[in-house]
């Protein structure tokens, strides 16, 4: 188990990283969100030894994860860390890069255990390509394959497909998760990611301006959000005064409702002016205006500028 314990860290005179603690169980996969520095790269390069702490402690099995103060070379060889630079060897072969850190000794096993990484990342055509002629996103799975060849008991994740094309991201996330959960490789992932922090976590963490604010599971975190920092990190979310929709309830107690959680109904005391269509795929949404507030709702068709509807809450 990995044990973060009243974490503390403070870059120059800027407290990064306030009183953190959590635990990620052997197998699990934990998803940290937070607006853009907020200190979730941070935090994995903390557990990963590349920084010492102000104060607390990092554990693993019992064992104190400790910095460079203590470390002539930082970090463990149990933990393997993916940063957004990749750090491939440029001049060397896809091949040469996934097996940079494989024995040589048995050279069969080797060249078999780097062909099940580049299948798993879906780069075997490219095993002969140098690593400088590859896009940011075969760079990327290149760079995902090389920390897992020696099947880290740890492995930090720092928006680790966010150069990848839609297209191919879906399954190649589902790939490398369900190979984490076989091998029960514990995962850390720092997200912008939504689908991330939702679909493939067993656990959520939220960060902001360096505190960990949230901790649960996706589920409870995207259908319970405490405030709208937290709702907003999973898509638009509208702050509406509750007495909108329940005349029992105070004129300044405000709820927090998702877009999908609106409907249009023919006649209520909430009508609102349509001002844009998106088209999601599944469905289109609807900027609208009430009074001064921006008001977002998913509707089955696009809507016309300037038309005016009545919405409803889905209970």
């Amino acid at each position: 188990m990995l044990e973060l314990d009243s974490v503390f860290y403070t870059y120059i005179d800027n407290p990064v990283i306030k009183n953190v603690s959590f635990s990620v169980s052997k197998g699990n996969n934990v998803a940290i969100i937070g607006e853009s520095g907020s200190g979730k790269s941070t935090l994995l390069k903390l557990i990963y030894g590349l920084y010492d702490l102000d104060q607390g402690e990092i554990r693993h099995n019992g064992k104190q994860i400790l910095g460079p103060k203590f470390n002539l070379i930082p970090g463990e060889d149990f933990i393997k860390y993916l940063a957004q630079d990749f750090d491939l060897m440029p001049y060397i072969s896809v091949e040469e890069n996934v097996g940079k850190f494989l024995s040589n000794i048995y050279k069969d096993q080797k060249k078999a255990r780097v062909a099940e990484l580049l299948e798993l990342v879906e780069m075997t055509e490219f095993a002969k390509v140098k690593a400088k002629y590859l896009s940011g996103g075969q760079q990327q799975r290149v760079a995902l394959a090389r920390v897992l060849a020696l099947e880290p008991k740890i492995l930090l994740l720092d928006e680790p497909f966010s150069q990848i094309d839609s297209f191919r991201k879906n399954k190649l996330r589902r790939n490398i998760f369900s190979y984490l959960k076989e091998k029960q490789i514990s995962c850390i992932v720092a997200t912008h990611d939504s689908i991330e922090a939702l679909s493939f976590s067993d656990e959520t963490i939220v960060i902001k301006n360096g505190e960990m604010i949230a901790k649960d599971s996706p589920k409870t975190l995207f259908d319970n959000p405490l405030n709208s920092y937290i709702a907003a990190l999973f898509g638009e979310v509208n702050q509406i005064p509750s007495h909108w929709f329940n005349k029992s309830k105070s004129s300044t107690e405000m709820m927090l409702v998702y877009p999908h959680q609106l409907k249009i109904v023919e006649n209520s005391e909430f009508s609102v002016i349509v001002n844009q269509s998106y088209f999601k795929g599944s469905h289109y949404l609807i900027e609208s205006r009430f009074i001064n507030e921006t008001i977002f709702f998913d509707s089955s068709k696009a809507l016309q500028i300037g038309k005016q509807v009545f919405l409803n809450l889905i209970y």
